[in-house]
């Protein structure tokens, strides 16, 4: 019955002729295609996966035998070669009881490698401890040789660490090969005779365990600078591993304490505070918050972003994470399906706030500055945390761009009203480069080591209620050094490798866990355990690195070799029981994220560079695809410039670049150029820098699109203060822009290099007429070709050499061009910024007042998108309407464009504004309002150490206080104010000089009062600056008609009643035409 059954069962599983037929490599039976086993004895079909050679980092032992030519002068060959044997026995086994493999034998020379076929955490200390043996046995085994045959050996050994590339061990290919190979043999050749040599990568990982003597910096043979080295003296008796000390580990209990606290502050005060966790990688950073995330769950929501550690440019990611989790955003979601959570997110009125996240995260078109993304996010998360208390992580900040730095401190010093715990993660290195991250008494938590009894309460806990021996716990918390990554991922390698095992309820060793592969760092713990991986699972983690720290299985299949796709979920599913991965539910069904960092920084070492490359690119194709398909591009463009870039980078470096490398470079410089124009355009010039010029360096020296990039680089570089660069790069524009005869381009170039060159001329004077002569040479071929960007540019830097020596009137006419060509370019980022400028100039221009106010509101109206800009043109206005008449309407501008600027955080921008305050409170007879807001301001921008605005706000000041009869402030501020401006600060120096007249006017000084009067109307330009002027001579009326001069007054103040009815200022007309009346009434005074 039971045969006939059998029978049955073959019958059904018989191939057809036509079915394609697969040979059983073990039975020779055939077997359908579609069999994954023999269905006769059970072995795989699937073709095996070709050999995987890979970089690991090694320890190599290079020795050589001394001597043997004159033994065999003086021995037989039969015994020469008893003697030979001899001693390569004694090498061998030395080598080897301490673990190491002889790779080769050359001549007489030995090669071992430490960490093949697999690595153990003291592998650098095992090759020293052998080095020193062999030298020990070479001295026994020459009195052997000594007494029987009469001659003896010398050898000298190198020692060195390092990255070499090796064959695959599971199918026997241990050849390894790279520097690090080469380096360990020229120290061996450069060793005295039994001598040991260290290098400087082995000395780092032996030297607590070993007592050596430096020696001079050595020149080798191919190397082009010299290299330490340490002669070996003696091995030590010392633990293998290193104790780190000096690394901050976790300690949970007061820490969750705190951040408890921290949120019930934040719920009690409804005000947003900001935690820092800090530690060395690998500490517990994440578990903390993840920890806190869970006991907080029932009464507050957490949403998680981190930052890419792609390095410079990827500025927003974590803001892409957050939005995404908190509204809920998937993959396959529509951008119409996006832009509808994520107006569901910001709630009813929210479009702006919307329209800003959007702009930031690469899902809507439009381009916004800095300030208002980070108004945009603030607002989003107030209004989340309005509906429940929000925990907002934001993890590995140390990889933050400085723009996303500026984005939490600006949400946390200008939240309110709303329950938000900022909670970040870094690196102590952060500290370093941010000194000013603690502020303000900013909470930050930094990690604590585990006690021995706490690490091993964690391997109980991931244990479960199986008890563990103690010789195993004890080697684990001495191994773990009180770092919970260390006990998690040892307990895994442990129980992976078979070493433990559950026996009727409990742990038992199933090995010597003496010689447990525990490594010196973390990297090498987890580079061990990747070891232990099958083929099929490396072909499945090594993709996944490629993608970055977290990934999804669709495109690790795509990657992945075509025998592993179809299992490619289980060797996830595999690997995450192996705590190297973890999925990650919250975002899609299969994605998932490894356990740590420096898990898939270990996967990811050990890919060759060309395979590295291969991942890369073919990563790149697949997202350029589905993002294609999503109509998504504009969201991962930064990503995706930076794989092909990695893909481009690692040919380069393994020789020179045939086509198919530089059209790779082409096609990362096209992404990262994208990018970086996004970021540009909304004013992150950190970022743009960073992008640009990584898309720059991915180009040929005279691509024509290089060359079309180098404008905007060199304007970003000039943002960042990076000047000498930024000329470098406009000089390079300038020269090929005119070898291509580029014309436009050569034009871009001139231009920005000017406004690079304004922030480190000395001789404004010298500069003011390159402007005028390279401006006067470009315009007309620039109206030829009706290039209106460049025009715009053009004018703009006619507009900033007028308002430099307040020619005001050509200042407004040559910004309202540029505004006007920013807005026939299309520009709006231009188009805003220049309306700024050109609402500042009409102020003091001869543009009657009427008319100025028609063009600012006609500004305004045109929706600039960029709110410090509009900011801006409202307190110009202000200014405008006061000199109208219209006090009331100008304070509530002034304090509508206050309160943009400090909503979006501009902070010294808002304190500036205090001065067209002063003009409109002094315009009203109020100085004591003005007062107010000036000394305010005034002692907030010396709190930050600024001095530009703040010599204006001192000068007003003064004004204020003078007005208010309070001579000696007002003499203390004009002084101080005077000391601080740059001498060609007109504005400031005439404010000062009038002020000072006036003060000692009061002291009777009248000489000189009447020469400071006199030389502040003197450096204001005519009629060109009728507001500055007039405010001038109406001063210089006052201590003329102190000193006595009525005739002068009375002149002075006939000048200025005539500008005030060139510019139609209602208000200053009246003063003036009220002191003439008061004058007239006035007995003739002699003059003094």
């Amino acid at each position: 019955m039971c045969r006939r059954k059998t029978a049955s069962l073959l019958w059904v599983f018989t191939p057809s002729p036509y079915t394609r037929r697969v040979i059983c490599p073990g039975c020779g039976e055939e077997n359908p295609d579609r069999f994954r086993l023999c269905g006769f004895c059970g072995t795989p079909l699937a073709p095996a996966l070709p050999p995987q050679e890979v970089r690991k980092t090694v320890t190599i032992v290079f020795s050589d035998l001394k001597g043997s030519t004159a033994m065999g002068e003086k021995l037989d060959s039969e015994a020469v070669r008893e003697v030979m044997s001899r001693y390569f026995d004694e090498m061998r086994a030395a080598l080897e009881r301490h673990g190491g493999t002889v790779e080769k034998y050359i001549g007489d020379a030995i090669m071992a490698v430490f960490g093949l076929p697999r690595l153990h955490e003291d592998d650098a200390l095992r090759a020293v401890r052998a080095a020193a043996e062999m030298r020990d046995k070479l001295a026994a085994l020459n009195e052997e040789l000594d007494q029987r045959w009469g001659v003896t050996v010398g050898n000298r050994t190198g020692v060195n660490t390092g990255e070499v590339v090796a064959g695959d061990p599971s199918t026997g290919q241990r050849l390894v090969t790279g520097d690090t190979v080469n380096t360990a043999a020229r120290l061996e050749q450069a060793a005295p005779t039994n001598e040991v040599l260290l290098g400087d990568a082995t000395y780092r990982l032996v030297r607590h365990a070993v007592e050596v003597e430096p020696v001079e910096p050595l020149e080798l043979k191919g190397k082009a600078e010299r290299v330490p080295a340490y002669r070996l003296v003696s091995a030590l008796a010392a633990e293998s591993v290193e104790r780190q000390h000096d690394s901050p580990l976790v300690g949970r209990t007061r820490e969750l304490g705190v951040l408890e606290d921290e949120l019930q502050a934040a719920v009690r005060d409804r005000v947003c505070r900001l935690v820092t966790v800090t530690a060395q990688a690998g500490v517990g950073k994440s578990r903390l918050i993840e920890e806190f995330g869970r006991l907080t769950s029932s009464h507050a929501r957490m949403v998680r972003g981190r930052c890419l550690p792609y390095g410079r440019g990827i500025t927003f990611w974590p803001l892409v994470e957050i939005v995404r989790e908190a509204g809920g955003i998937r993959d396959e979601d529509t951008p119409e399906h996006v832009r509808a959570k994520l107006s569901e997110l910001a709630g009813p009125g929210g479009e702006d706030v919307v329209a800003r996240v959007a702009s930031a995260v690469g899902l809507a078109e439009a381009d916004f500055p800095l300030d208002e993304v980070f108004w945009g996010t603030r607002k989003l998360f107030e209004v989340e945390a309005a509906r429940q208390p929000l925990v907002v992580v934001f993890e590995d900040i140390h990889w933050a761009e400085n723009a996303f730095l500026d984005l939490i401190e600006h949400v946390a010093a200008t939240s309110s009203g709303a329950p938000l715990l900022l909670l970040c993660a870094t690196r102590p290195d952060l500290l370093e480069r941010r000194t000013d991250w603690l502020q303000d008494d900013r909470q930050m938590i930094e990690l604590e080591p585990l006690s021995d009894e706490e690490s091993a309460l964690i391997a109980r806990h991931l244990l479960g209620d199986a008890a563990i021996p103690e010789e195993a716990r004890n080697r684990i918390v001495a191994a773990a050094e009180g770092n919970p990554l260390f006990v998690e991922q040892l307990l895994s390698m442990l129980i992976d490798d078979g070493l433990l095992r559950q026996e009727a309820g409990r742990w038992v060793p199933a090995g010597d866990l003496s010689e447990l592969a525990i490594p010196p760092t973390i990297q090498a713990l987890l580079a061990a355990r990747l070891d232990l991986l099958s083929a099929e699972e490396r072909a499945v983690i090594e993709p996944a690195s490629v993608i970055g720290l977290a990934f999804e299985q669709p495109p690790v299949e795509e990657l992945a070799p075509e025998p592993v796709r179809p299992d490619v979920g289980a060797h996830l599913v595999s690997m995450t029981q192996k705590q190297l991965v973890r999925p990650q539910p919250e975002q899609t069904e299969r994605s998932y994220r490894f356990h740590h960092i420096l898990v898939r920084d270990a996967a990811y070492q050990g890919i060759l560079k060309r395979a590295r490359a291969g991942l890369h690119e073919r990563f790149a194709d697949w997202a350029e695809r589905i993002n294609r398909e999503r109509h998504r591009e504009a969201e991962f463009e930064e990503i995706l410039g930076y794989h092909l870039e990695q893909a481009h980078q690692y040919l380069s470096e393994l020789g020179p670049l045939d086509d198919h490398g530089l059209e790779l470079g082409r096609r990362a410089a096209a992404h990262l150029a994208v990018a970086g124009g996004r970021a540009f355009a909304r004013g992150d010039m950190a970022a743009a820098a960073n992008l640009l010029r990584r898309a720059v360096a991915l180009l040929p020296e005279r691509d024509p699109t290089r060359l079309a990039l180098l404008p905007d680089l060199g304007e970003a570089m000039m943002e960042t203060g990076e000047f000498a660069w930024a000329e470098l790069f406009l000089d390079e524009a300038v020269k090929g822009a005119t070898e291509l005869g580029d014309e436009g381009l050569r034009a871009d170039a001139l231009l920005t290099s000017l406004l690079v060159r304004h922030h480190v001329a000395t001789d404004l004077g010298a500069f003011r007429a390159e402007v005028e002569r390279t401006t006067a040479e470009l315009i007309p071929t620039l109206e030829r070709r009706e290039a209106h960007t460049e025009l715009a540019t053009a004018w703009r830097m006619i507009a900033f050499t007028h308002a430099a020596v307040c020619r005001w009137e050509a200042a407004a006419a040559a910004a309202r061009r540029a505004v006007e060509h920013a807005r026939l370019a299309g520009n709006k980022r231009l188009e805003s910024r220049l309306s700024g400028a050109y609402s500042q100039a009409l102020c003091d221009s001869p543009t009657p007042v009427r008319a100025a106010i028609a063009a600012c509101e006609e500004m305004l109206a045109r929706d600039l998108h960029h709110k410090q800009s509009e900011a801006m043109i409202i307190n110009s206005l202000a200014c405008l309407v006061a000199l109208d008449g219209d006090f009331d309407r100008a304070r509530d501008l002034y304090r509508q464009a206050r309160a943009i600027l400090e909503d979006v955080g501009a902070r010294v921008l808002a304190a500036s504004t205090s001065f067209m305050l002063a003009r409109v409170e002094l315009l009203a007879g109020a100085p004591e309002a003005a007062e107010v807001d000036l000394r305010h301001d005034y002692e907030q921008l010396e709190a930050m150490g600024e001095i530009f605005f703040r010599t204006s706000i001192g000068a007003m000041l003064a004004q204020a206080l003078y007005e208010q009869g309070r001579v000696d402030e007002a003499e203390t501020f004009a002084i101080e104010a005077q000391r601080l401006a740059a001498g060609d600060d007109i504005e400031v120096d005439c404010l000062c000089r009038s002020v000072l007249g006036k003060v000692l006017a009061e002291r009777g000084e009248f000489d000189e009062a009447v020469r400071l009067a006199e030389g502040a109307v003197s450096r204001i330009p005519g009629v060109e600056a009728p507001l500055m002027r007039t405010d001038a001579l109406i001063d210089l009326a006052e201590v003329l008609s102190a000193a006595g001069n009525t005739d002068g007054a009375r002149a002075a103040l006939e000048e200025a009643r005539d500008l005030a009815a060139l510019k139609e200022m209602a208000v200053p007309l009246a003063r003036v035409e009220v002191m003439l009346d008061g004058l007239s009434r006035k007995p003739a005074q002699p003059v003094v």
